[in-house]
């Protein structure tokens, strides 16, 4: 008889969860820098949570940084100490955003009188004011929107599936949340709350993809019993694939067209949205699974 040579399998052409140390290494790495940035050049706070004033406003002819700061720290306007003022131009320096400390609607119209006197026309897109009491308030409710919309996809996997996925779908939450807030304490984008509802939505967004192969997973569980944790996750990851990768490249068309082609205003929240997507979409595939093949590895081991 001729002996019959054995198909590699698609699992060991495609071992994900074997390669799993090289993608926790990153991981790794990507969580610790990314915390590092975030206690050595902190995070750029907007108004919503520092109280103050943001004055967002269009000039006729392009503007640098320098030039806003030289007239925000002219004799006029000496008095309202705004040589620390955080200034934001867009590339064609045509529109500018200035956060000072809190000003009084007289001293807003004294800011736009040297502007207008320094630029010329000046047009004025958007006045905000938050008071220090309100920014805190919004501070402490955002973080609690967030711990809240963790705590509750933890309980929600945990009862669907069992406590190993919840866990390991909220560690890869985890780590798309400290790496995009971890971009931004690089770029200094600001943090605000459209910052963070993108978050959430990210948070959103990557659970979801999760949720889709942990159930592709508990289905081959049932089905192929024979199989160990890692076969079973690399097979459940491959045949929802082509899904992740089409929802996730759908996904960052859009964002990153809010991104090249929408506004100054949501330029954060989009780029958020878009590094959310690409970690999420990553974490998806390449921790939350192995994790969970990890666990139920180290919950068979015989003890002693």
């Amino acid at each position: 008889m001729t002996a019959v040579q054995e198909q590699p399998s698609r699992g060991r052409v495609y071992d994900i969860v074997g390669k799993a140390k090289y993608f926790f290494t990153l991981s790794a790495v990507l969580v610790i820098a990314s915390i590092i940035l975030v206690l050595v050049r902190g995070l750029n706070w907007g108004i919503d949570f520092t109280g103050g004033t943001l004055l967002d406003r269009g000039f006729a002819r392009p503007v640098t940084v320098a030039e806003l700061r030289a007239a925000l720290t002219s004799p006029e306007l000496a008095d309202l100490q705004l040589e620390r003022a955080g200034i934001q131009v867009t590339e064609d320096g045509k529109q500018a955003i200035i956060r000072v400390p809190e000003l009084t609607v007289d001293e807003i119209s004294r800011v736009d009188s040297v502007l207008r006197r320094v630029f010329g026309n000046v047009d004025e897109l958007r006045t905000e004011t938050v008071g220090p009491v309100v920014s805190r308030e919004l501070l402490n409710i955002t973080l609690l929107a967030v711990l809240l919309g963790l705590g509750g996809i933890l309980i929600y996997v945990g009862f669907r599936f069992e406590y190993r996925f919840a866990v390991a779908g909220v560690l890869a939450l985890f780590h798309d949340v400290v790496v995009t807030v971890g971009v931004f304490a690089l770029v200094q984008r600001e943090v605000n709350i459209p910052f963070m509802a993108a978050l959430l939505t990210v948070v959103g967004y990557s659970i979801n993809d999760t949720i889709v192969i942990f159930d592709r997973i508990r289905e081959l569980l049932r089905l192929k019993p024979r199989l160990g944790p890692a076969e079973i996750a690399n097979e459940g990851i491959l045949q929802t694939l082509s899904r992740s990768i089409n929802t996730s490249v759908t996904t960052l068309l859009a964002t990153a067209a809010l991104y090249f082609l929408g506004g100054t205003t949501i330029k954060d929240l989009s780029l958020a949205m878009l590094i959310g997507v690409i970690v999420g979409s990553y974490s998806s595939i390449f921790i939350a699974s192995p994790i969970w093949v990890f666990w139920r590895r180290a919950g068979k081991r015989p003890v002693g």
